[in-house]
């Protein structure tokens, strides 16, 4: 994509583990920035889902401006290949107005398409993405994801190996290209137009699975049951294959009973914060800061580090 370069610009990235507090972060640096937000939630792109993926509330949305926030339906196909290109396309105009912008959330390869891009794909023919619909029909998901780790060790250790979807194209590359998924994404990152200043958020494990656990029990007061039960009839699509929506639908089809399908969520969610964890950490360019720490010290970094990258 053509995009002028102005190095003056800067990405304020905030990344971190799941309910550890990004989404009040990144508004109160949007308002103190006077800037937008462009959310790489990956799973908050649905309309659909709303209470079960955590989306900001419509207090938040309304202090600071969002993007990328329930503008795509279930039913719809969106890759992170086209979420890289609308992003990009998006801080383009964001940084015609202001010198900030901000990237926020916990899918990490929706923050490295932005941030350090990917090399092109291969072409997946229907024939191998059928044989691992089948494959996931008849042996489910434990199948394919120990194909994934013979194939290629390396995202396996870096993927959410619960969310079905990445699983599956992981292995569509993996079977199409004889290569491993990993080895496509850019071992070089792509040269983009502004500066970009990387801030996690992180706790000690037993508090970051504490505010998993609470959580879990708000969206469960807040409706989670309801909002699952209407998705029910679209169980099969990808969007629906993630984590505290697969366990409901369990206890819809009577394999289980609520409290376990709770119990349930709240693991796999558990599980799926030290893998977004195990990401980041291998990312050196991430400044970490505690979820205690004042917003003073986070905006000083971030001034300081947008101050010496003008200079």
């Amino acid at each position: 994509m053509d995009i002028p370069y102005s190095m003056t610009n800067t990405l304020i990235v905030v990344v971190g583990p799941t309910a550890i507090g990004k989404t009040s972060l990144s508004i109160q640096l949007a308002k103190h920035f006077n800037c937008e937000i462009v959310s790489a939630d990956s799973r908050q792109f649905y309309k659909e889902m709303r209470i079960g993926t955590a989306v900001p509330t419509l207090e938040e949305l309304q202090q600071s401006k969002h993007h990328f926030i329930q503008h795509k339906s279930i039913q719809e196909t969106y890759s992170v290949g086209d979420f890289e290109k609308d992003a990009l396309e998006i801080l383009n105009k964001l940084f015609e107005k202001n010198e900030y912008a901000i990237l926020v959330g916990g899918s990490g390869l929706y923050v490295d398409a932005v941030t350090k891009g990917f090399d092109s794909f291969p072409e997946i023919s229907g024939d191998v993405r059928e044989a691992l619909k089948k494959k996931h029909e008849d042996e489910g998901i434990e199948s394919l994801q120990q194909q994934l780790k013979t194939l290629d060790p390396i995202y396996y250790e870096k993927v959410d190996i619960h969310n079905t979807h990445r699983v599956m194209r992981a292995l569509e590359v993996c079977i199409s290209s004889g290569k491993p998924y990993s080895s496509f994404i850019t071992k070089t990152p792509k040269k983009r137009p502004f500066n970009i200043i990387k801030i996690g958020i992180t706790a000690e494990r037993a508090i970051i699975y504490d505010r998993i656990n609470q959580r879990v029990d708000i969206m469960i007061k807040e409706g989670l049951l309801e909002e699952v039960k209407g998705l029910y009839d679209h169980k099969s699509l990808n969007a629906l294959n993630t984590v505290g929506y697969k366990e409901i639908f369990e206890y819809i089809e009577g394999n289980w009973d609520l409290d376990f399908a709770i119990s349930e969520i709240k693991k796999n969610t558990r599980r799926f914060a030290k893998r977004q964890l195990t990401w980041f950490r291998k990312d050196k360019e991430i400044i970490w800061f505690d979820y205690q720490d004042n917003i003073e010290s986070v905006i000083s970094y971030i001034q300081k580090n947008a101050t010496e990258n003008n200079s």
